[in-house]
């Protein structure tokens, strides 16, 4: 195995053993579209993320879009699959086959200056109780989805993004932070409890703010009663068990609010 090749497993080794994969996984459902890591492997995009970045490439491709690595800036490996053709023994065609990985340099986003990005320019509304996350340091970020997910929480980044305008998204978001204060560390990954917490909690705070909660409400039933076959309970049962957690939260974020409020 190069070294090189080593040296990039042996960093996704060292995620699986703290514990820091799942998080990571459904952070690559979230790939921005049309630039290249948008095409590369679940590997690969689990060691973008590692490297803290949501888009990478290599040198001369931040210079196709005007950008320019930063001075002192370091490079990371991404896996490169290698094909050989050869001749297929039954049909007697050349075929490519893969034939082992080798490794290409790439830079950060972070690590770049010029020109700016077509996904930097998308703009959030201005969302009810946006001023909650900023009290609380969470950045809320708008990023380009793939139209099956539409938002995650980042304990590590301390960020929210969003590939949706629609409040009930961000509220969903916005309770997994409070759901982090009430109890001290979410657990990594789609925890089945936490989630149910979040979507109940949103769902709530759509209706308290006199949002239109009602045209997502089909789609949070459907939400909730999939972590609840996870947990092998009822959605009724599964709500009943998260309920006390589901007050905290709102208790957190709107007695807050309303205190503000009420200096102003």
């Amino acid at each position: 195995m190069l070294p090189k090749v080593k040296e990039v497993l042996n960093t996704l080794l060292v995620e699986f053993q703290e514990g820091n994969i799942p998080e990571k996984i459904a952070y690559t459902i979230f790939p921005i579209k049309n630039i290249p890591s948008s095409k590369w492997s679940l590997l690969n995009h689990l060691v973008m993320f590692i490297h803290e970045t949501e888009d990478a490439r290599g040198f001369r491709q931040w210079q196709e879009v005007t950008r320019y690595v930063k001075k002192g800036a370091k490079s990371f490996h991404i896996l490169v699959p290698c094909f050989k053709k050869e001749k297929d023994e039954k049909t007697k065609e050349e075929v490519s086959r893969l034939s082992g990985f080798t490794t290409a340099n790439v830079f950060r986003v972070e690590d770049t200056v010029g020109r700016g990005l077509d996904y930097e320019k998308i703009k959030l509304p201005n969302l009810p109780l946006l001023e909650k996350a900023s009290e609380w340091g969470i950045e809320v970020k708008a990023v380009p989805g793939n139209y099956k997910h539409y938002g995650y929480y980042s304990p590590d980044k301390k960020m929210i993004a969003l590939a949706t305008p629609e409040e009930s998204t961000f509220f969903h978001e916005l309770c997994h932070v409070a759901h982090e204060k009430v109890i001290g560390t979410l657990k990594r990954g789609q925890d089945p409890f936490q989630e149910i917490v979040a979507e109940l909690s949103a769902q709530a705070l759509c209706r308290i703010v006199g949002k239109d909660g009602n045209k997502h409400l089909g789609k949070s039933y459907r939400y909730i009663e999939s972590y609840s076959k996870e947990l092998k309970l009822s959605p009724h049962s599964a709500v009943l068990h998260v309920l006390s957690d589901v007050e905290k939260v709102l208790h957190l974020i709107l007695n807050e609010a309303n205190r503000k409020e009420e200096i102003s």
